[in-house]
C-alpha cells in the first residue's frame, strides 16, 4: 500500500513564531546571538564618533613634548660644548669660600685642572684653593703646565694655594705640588720621585717573526731617532739621554724654587726615589704632617675664615647619552691605527 507523504512527520520540537514587527529595531534585525555576546550586533546604535577638539588635544600634546625633548636636548649639547659649568657648594653660605680641587691618576692633560685653577682663581668669592692630590705624576709638559698655573694664579691673583697629598704625590704630581705656598702629607703617604723617565715599546722582533719590514725615508740622521722597529745607534742613545738630562734640570730647579731653596739642596733628593710623607718633612720636601682635614682648617684659619669652611668643589663631569654622542668618537669606537703611534713619551711619572 503507498504511503502518504501529504503529512509532514511530526518534529522533536516546536519552531518558534516570528518576533512581532513592533520587537524588530529600526536598524535592522536583531541577531539571535546578541544577548549576552561581547560583540557589537545591528541592534545597537552606531558608536560616538570623537570631537575634532579630542585630536587637537592629541596632537598638540604630543608636539609640545616632542618640542620639549628637542629643545632639553640643544640646551645639553650648547652647555656641554661651551664647558660652562658651575661650582658644587658643600656646605652652608656662600660669602668666602675655599676652592677643592682633586688630581686623580696619571696626569696626561692639563686642561681640564688648569681651567678649574683659573676659575677660582678668578672667584673673588674663593679665598684659597687647596689641590688635593692622589697621583703619580705623568707627562712632563702637563705636569709642567699645570705648576706654572699654580705660580701664575698664586703671584698675579695673589691667591694662597695649598697641596694636600692623599696616597700619593710623586714625580710630577710632586712637580705640582711644589708650586703651591705649602704642601701637607699624612705619615704614610708616598712623596718625591723627582725624576725623568722616557720610555716606548720597542716590537722589531715581533716584526722579525712576523716576517714584516719597516721601511723609513728621512732626512737628517736623527730624524728617526726612537723608531720602535730597530734598535737605538749609540749617537740616538746620547741624543736622548740629553733630552731626559735637560728635563731633569728644570725639574730640579722648577722644584727649588717653589720650595725656597737652592738647586744644589733639592738635586741630592732628585734620585727619582720616594719617600714617606714622615720622611719628607725631615727632608724639606713637604711643610706639615697631616691630612686633608687638616690642611683644608689651617687654610681657612690663615685667610681669616673662622669655624666651618665653605668648601667649593668644580662641577662633576656628567656623562650620559647626549655627553657620550657629541665626544669624540675614538671615545665610543677606537681607531685601530692609533695602536702603532707609540712615539716616544717623557714623563715625570713614579712606577
Amino acid at each position: 500500500m503507498p504511503e502518504d507523504f501529504s503529512t509532514p512527520p511530526p518534529t522533536s520540537a516546536a519552531v518558534p513564531p516570528p518576533p512581532p514587527a513592533s520587537a524588530i529595531p529600526p536598524y535592522g534585525y536583531a541577531s539571535p546571538y546578541a544577548q549576552g555576546s561581547p560583540y557589537p550586533v545591528y541592534g545597537q546604535p552606531p558608536r560616538k564618533r570623537r570631537s575634532a577638539w579630542f585630536w587637537v588635544a592629541i596632537f598638540g600634546g604630543s608636539f609640545a613634548v616632542i618640542a620639549l625633548l628637542f629643545t632639553a636636548m640643544v640646551w645639553s649639547i650648547t652647555k656641554s660644548l661651551s664647558g660652562d659649568s658651575e661650582a658644587s657648594i658643600d656646605g652652608l653660605g656662600s660669602g668666602s669660600k675655599i676652592g677643592v680641587i682633586d688630581i686623580d691618576g696619571v696626569i696626561l692633560d692639563a686642561d681640564k685642572v688648569d681651567t678649574q685653577i683659573r676659575k677660582f682663581g678668578d672667584d673673588s668669592s674663593i679665598k684659597a684653593i687647596i689641590l688635593h692630590i692622589n697621583s703619580p705624576g705623568g707627562g712632563a709638559a702637563a705636569s709642567q703646565e699645570i705648576y706654572n698655573e699654580v705660580v701664575r694664579v698664586r703671584h698675579e691673583k695673589n691667591k694662597k694655594i695649598v697641596a694636600s697629598v692623599e696616597s700619593v704625590g710623586a714625580s710630577g704630581a710632586y712637580y705640582i705640588a711644589s708650586g703651591c705656598d705649602s704642601i701637607y702629607a699624612n705619615n704614610a703617604s708616598v712623596v718625591g720621585s723627582i725624576g725623568v723617565i722616557m720610555e716606548w715599546t720597542n716590537f722589531g722582533e715581533l716584526m722579525k717573526w712576523a716576517k714584516l719590514k719597516s721601511v723609513v725615508i728621512h732626512t737628517g740622521t736623527l730624524k728617526d731617532a726612537g723608531d720602535p722597529t730597530r734598535e737605538m745607534t749609540p749617537a740616538e742613545q746620547a741624543y736622548f739621554q740629553a733630552l731626559v738630562d735637560n728635563m731633569y734640570g728644570q725639574f730640579v730647579h722648577d722644584v727649588a724654587v717653589g720650595r725656597h731653596t737652592s738647586d744644589d739642596k733639592i738635586r741630592p733628593l732628585a734620585t727619582g726615589q720616594v719617600w714617606t710623607g714622615q720622611q719628607s718633612l725631615q727632608l724639606g720636601l713637604i711643610d706639615k704632617v697631616g691630612g686633608f682635614r687638616i690642611a683644608l682648617m689651617d687654610t681657612a684659619s690663615s685667610v681669616g675664615i673662622k669655624g666651618e669652611p665653605t668648601i667649593a668643589r668644580p662641577a662633576s663631569e656628567k656623562r650620559g647619552l647626549i655627553a657620550a654622542l657629541t665626544s669624540d668618537s675614538d671615545t665610543l669606537f677606537p681607531n685601530p691605527s692609533k695602536l702603532l703611534d707609540e712615539a716616544p713619551g717623557f714623563y715625570f711619572m713614579w712606577k
